[in-house]
């Protein structure tokens, strides 16, 4: 099999320089006139090379909608996404994408799903094949290659969509609620498998979720945004020691971090709900 992945950890990452995200004053607002909707707030936030970073927020905030500006996939209203340096116009190989649902390619077996971006990027079917089963064993499905999607589990198929995205090396890692539909157990065990997963490969993550627990967990940082429209209200780093494991619940700094964070959420979330019932 070629070497065609050499583990790095998160900071090892970062000395490279690569999966650095600068969101520049920018704003998104749909529709025009009378029927326009602000969903962002202007905003400005830089994320550094491997930092592992979740925006948290209320319901309906624009947690999706700003991932999606640095996705590529909405274009900004005002100010401009960049990932090293390079603006933002479309989605790119160096942004890679995971969804809370699996977004798999159901007539593709296990493996051609993980070969598909690599040979879609012109990798040879020699390389786009050592790619993809490096990709698989680091996810721990190296033996599943022949399934089709349907055949996997929630908590499985979703370790696939890791991998796929991983397989065109980005720099940045992009997930939007991705555990959201997963039961209690397999969520917390997808969460300890992506931790390890980030700490081989360190790419960037930028990573959506409403759940403070998950956000305290996984992240290095946590962007709390307001209530619609939404801008970032807090950027809350959380100190605490890696590798991570469930029993650090139980750690003072993370019950305090999770106390705050829960704080923040309900005095906006309580906001919210008084302006729509004005």
């Amino acid at each position: 099999m070629l070497d065609v992945l050499k583990y790095r950890r998160p900071e090892e990452a970062g000395s490279r320089g690569k999966g650095r995200i600068e969101i520049d004053d920018v704003s998104i607002t749909f529709g025009r006139g009378a029927a326009a909707h602000r969903a962002v707030e202007p905003t400005t936030i830089t994320i550094e090379p491997g930092q592992f970073v979740c925006i948290l927020g209320p319901s309906g905030c624009g947690k999706s909608t700003l991932m999606n500006a640095v996705a590529g996939y909405t274009r900004p209203t005002t100010g401009q996404v960049r990932v090293d340096g390079a603006v933002i116009e479309k989605p790119g190989p160096d942004r890679g994408m995971v969804f809370q649902q699996y977004s798999l390619l159901p007539w593709k077996t296990v493996y051609e799903n993980v070969a598909f971006g690599p040979k879609m990027a012109g990798h040879g079917k020699v390389e786009a094949s050592s790619i993809a089963n490096t990709f698989l064993n680091m996810v721990g499905l190296a033996k599943f290659g022949n399934r089709y999607p349907a055949e996997l589990s929630g908590g499985m198929q979703q370790r696939v969509g890791i991998a796929r995205a991983l397989a065109n090396y980005p720099s940045v890692l992009l997930m939007d609620e991705p555990f959201g539909a997963l039961d209690a157990q397999t969520r917390l065990m997808m969460q300890e498998s992506l931790l390890e997963i980030w700490r081989k490969f360190g790419t960037t993550v930028l990573f959506v979720t409403h759940d403070v627990d998950e956000a305290v967990f996984l992240a290095d940082r946590v962007l709390i945004m307001s209530a619609a429209p939404g801008r970032i209200i807090e950027d809350l780093a959380i100190d605490l020691p890696r590798p991570r494991r469930p029993d650090i619940a139980v750690d003072p700094a993370y019950v305090a971090a999770k106390q705050h964070c829960l704080s923040s959420i309900r005095t906006e979330s309580r906001r919210a709900f008084e302006e729509q019932n004005k």
